[in-house]
């Protein structure tokens, strides 16, 4: 993957020194060495990290760093610092810097700190995928549960005994809320080609899965009847 990294450093010798080190390390970088130019970078760029030092002309690191997760950007951020206090790295921290480096630092201690929020940030984009395609493996609607993964269904708390066909129907439908799908649009996506002309097979599956599902089978709640057209499952799924 190229990286891409913004210093902002308005030492010219420490500016320097550190692209170098970013080079060694196979990253693009682009070094601005004042506080308004890095916010307009910051924003208008696609950047996987910006160096941000805190002492800069015209608009500090901490500001900058503060109007950036205030506009939601989330870009990590590695604040340099030449102050001993902690109020400062700790104010960073608290304004969303994802780490923090005390000058002078070695560039061997830059590399392991670069690297590690390169590290975190995959490993939180890891988690959010793994998260993501959690929720993608449920389907939920009102009382209904449907876990693709386990291939279950429950109602109302209450597991649901499904035949193959009638759980993949009831995917097929719950997974296009809204849509309404003729018999053979069923047919031919449930079944396959192969059944065309088979579509009274449509209307039996359905009917025994509003038997194991609705309230009440004649008045459906969830594979309703579009009349003159086909079926569908309502659209206010979660």
């Amino acid at each position: 993957m190229n990286r891409r990294v913004l210093v902002v450093e308005d030492d010219p010798d420490i500016g320097r020194l550190v692209t170098l080190q970013l080079n060694e390390l196979q990253i693009e970088s682009r070094l601005v060495s004042d506080g308004v130019t890095a916010l307009t970078e910051a924003k208008t760029g696609r950047w996987d990290l910006l160096i941000l030092d805190l002492m800069l002309p015209r608009m500090d690191g901490l500001e900058i760093c503060r109007r950036l997760r205030a506009a939601d950007h989330v870009t990590p951020i590695l604040m340099l610092t030449a102050k001993s206090s902690e109020i400062d790295r700790v104010l960073g921290l608290e304004l969303g810097a994802d780490d923090y480096l005390t000058k002078p630092f070695s560039m061997l201690e830059l590399a392991a700190r670069v690297k590690g929020v390169f590290r975190r940030a995959e490993q939180q984009a890891e988690a959010k995928a793994a998260r993501q395609e959690t929720r993608q493996q449920r389907i939920e609607h009102e009382d209904l549960r449907i876990d693709l993964q386990r291939h279950e269904v429950q109602l109302r708390g209450k597991r649901v005994e499904l035949t193959a066909k009638e759980f993949e129907l009831l995917v097929y439908f719950a997974r296009s809320p809204g849509l309404v799908f003729t018999r053979t649009q069923l047919l031919d996506q449930v079944w396959g080609y192969s059944h065309s002309g088979y579509e009274h097979t449509v209307n039996s599956h359905i009917n025994r899965l509003r038997s194991k599902i609705e309230r009440d089978p004649a008045n459906p709640e969830y594979i309703q009847t579009v009349w003159g057209v086909g079926y569908k499952f309502p659209d206010r799924c979660a």
